[in-house]
């Protein structure tokens, strides 16, 4: 155990770390890594159980700077520890240097990207979770969280969550800095409120002198001590602790401190006994814990539907995460309280264990399951309406910066679902995930390619979307039937098409409906089922246009602005000379039975058959 003399010294050797680094740069936040100075000596020396040969190694205590701007101190901190030489911190933010401004998993000591705030609590969440149900193992969890951030209401609905689940492994670290980015913060230096709301929230809540090496060292005894509920330590702190002329001032927000540098480090060193505390001994973990694999994820038993029976692909879903929980532990499934709408009751069903139900508080579920994926402890599910996971976006950015390996699964999406009207269907959803960077973004039109959707997307390590429907279709395929991401499938077509018709979901079932009536008038189209609209297959698309006269119809259930017909178009007009025709909602839809929705709307079997024949 570090004994409180050391630990003061690194706490000071780290603000002229932070000091040196950000003015290197140019740029940065020295002010916010003062302030958190204490808590990050104690963490890192004394309180974490961390292995330096392995900073990801399973075992090992978890930390999330959800303050992400205070990354400098972060990095540090690893440098006095002897992951690296200290001179590294040096090119923090330059473009060769994966010390950027704020945190990412290019690091080998970050698990999730921070600095778009309120996030990490939730992601801690899910971390602390998997520790307690998944890997059933004693290693904790801690956050460090800027008070301005907890005006943040993801931050409570992550709170609300720990309470529920009475995570007794994870510790909130609140630093009350009182200054925030423009003007002092709401409550400023109100512990007391802080403390409140905390404990309003089911936290085991101390207020600490967030300067004081002692009381932090008690407080995380405390926090250790606790059961049965986690605990929030409320740091009374200052911004730019330490730094004369600069501590707690405003206006000194993201700025290196230039000039000032030389003195202010003269007199923060003259206040230490040791100046150049280095390669300071981390605890290691206690138990061992393996490393999962990459291991491949199949389906227990393959689709067994029979072609022409109608099944909705919402409940396809459902029984498809069911079966691949059968055959894989790392597979879990979270929902925001609407398993029976999106049917991943059927997964906890059979496997009550690894099923977490978030509530009605999108953003956290997206946050909880980033969380649980991290270390690859698990492969998570998410479900709930597609609508709703645009209050998400931000989660969902966040974790392709994160490198997630999260599964999004978004039922209701389109008209389709009728008289709900338009506050539940999703038609910016496509929109929303294909602009995600290296996601797969799936949209099966029956059963069978559902469950084969699902299978693929447990495979893949990243962010993937299924769009999954309300209304039961037709099941097109049989069991034997492969998919691929980037490949479409072609389920009608003869040697004189006058139009190649592309849908997905509900459209492509109104597509085959056309293409009867129209074959009945002696006039022939091709109909391809996307599957794939990220990545989208590019090469089928284009030669099934060409055996087409190069005429292209898309038929699709959402907005005009993002989806598959933005996609198509992309293809067609890279390589040039197609007639096209998109077919989308435009404009805010209503209540109303799906076909008449359908038909108002623009996207029905009648509106495929009147613009076939204007071709």
């Amino acid at each position: 155990m570090a004994d409180e003399q050391l630990l003061q010294d690194v706490a000071n050797r780290l603000r002229v770390l932070s000091i040196e680094s950000t003015n290197a740069s140019n740029s940065g936040h020295p002010t916010t890594c003062a302030s958190i100075a204490e808590v990050m000596s104690v963490l890192f020396f004394d309180e974490m159980r961390q292995t330096l040969s392995d900073p990801r190694c399973p075992s090992s205590d978890r930390l999330v700077l959800s303050k992400g701007h205070a990354a400098p101190i972060l990095y540090a901190a690893w440098a006095v520890a002897g992951l690296f030489p200290e001179s590294k911190l040096m090119d923090l933010r330059k473009i060769d240097c994966d010390l950027e401004g704020h945190p990412t998993p290019r690091l080998s000591f970050v698990d999730v990207a921070t600095g778009s705030l309120g996030q990490g609590l939730g992601c801690a969440a899910g971390m602390a979770f998997t520790a307690k149900h998944f890997d059933k193992m004693d290693y904790r969890v801690y956050c460090i969280m800027g008070d301005g951030e907890m005006a943040e209401g993801s931050v409570w609905e992550a709170m609300n969550f720990c309470q529920h689940y009475e995570l007794d492994n994870l510790v909130a670290i609140l630093d009350v800095n009182r200054l925030g980015q423009s003007e002092p913060t709401c409550l400023q230096h109100q512990t007391d409120v802080y403390k409140a709301r905390c404990e309003a929230f089911g936290f085991h809540t101390i207020v600490v002198d967030g300067h004081c090496v002692k009381s932090l060292r008690e407080a995380f005894a405390k926090a250790r001590a606790t059961k049965g509920k986690p605990t929030a330590l409320v740091l009374k702190t200052f911004k730019g602790k330490g730094i004369e002329g600069i501590e707690d001032m405003e206006n000194w927000h993201g700025k290196p401190i230039g000039d000032k540098a030389e003195a202010a480090i003269r007199v923060i060193e003259s206040r230490m006994k040791n100046t150049r505390p280095t390669k300071v001994a981390m605890k290691p973990p206690g138990n061992v814990l393996s490393s999962t694999g990459p291991d491949i994820i199949q389906l227990d038993k393959p689709p067994a539907y029979a072609v022409g029976e109608k099944i909705a692909t919402r409940l396809a879903y459902g029984t498809a995460i069911a079966k691949l929980g059968a055959n894989n532990k790392r597979v879990i499934a979270l929902d925001a309280d609407t398993k029976n709408s999106t049917y991943s009751d059927k997964f906890k069903k059979a496997h009550s264990d690894r099923f977490v139900e978030c509530f009605i508080a999108e953003q956290n579920l997206v946050g909880v399951a980033i969380g649980c994926g991290t270390r690859q402890r698990t492969v998570p599910f998410i479900s709930t309406f597609a609508a709703f996971f645009t209050r998400a976006f931000d989660q969902l950015r966040m974790g392709a910066i994160s490198q997630a390996n999260v599964k999004c699964a978004g039922s209701h999406a389109g008209i389709s679902i009728g008289e709900d009207g338009p506050s539940q269907m999703a038609l910016e959803d496509l929109a929303m995930f294909r602009a995600i960077p290296e996601s797969l973004v799936f949209y099966p039109s029956d059963a069978t390619s559902t469950e084969r959707a699902c299978e693929l997307a447990a495979n893949y390590k990243g962010i993937v979307f299924i769009r999954t429907s309300r209304p039961a279709t037709a099941v097109l395929y049989d069991g034997s039937e492969t998919f691929k991401a980037g490949q479409s499938k072609v389920v009608m077509k003869s040697k004189s098409d006058k139009a190649l018709v592309i849908g997905a979901g509900v459209t492509l079932h109104e597509a085959l409906a056309a293409a009867k009536t129209l074959s009945a008038d002696g006039v022939n189209i091709r109909v391809l089922d996307v599957f794939s609209v990220k990545p989208i297959d590019k090469k089928g698309i284009l030669e099934n246009a060409a055996e087409c006269g190069n005429k292209v119809i898309v038929v699709e259930d959402h907005y005009e602005q993002g989806g598959i017909g933005e996609a198509v178009s992309h293809v067609l007009a890279e390589a040039g000379g197609a007639t096209f025709r998109h077919l989308c909602v435009r404009g805010v839809p209503r209540s109303g039975p799906p076909a008449v929705l359908l038909d108002v709307f623009g996207i029905s079997a009648k509106t495929i058959v009147r613009t076939v024949r204007e071709l």
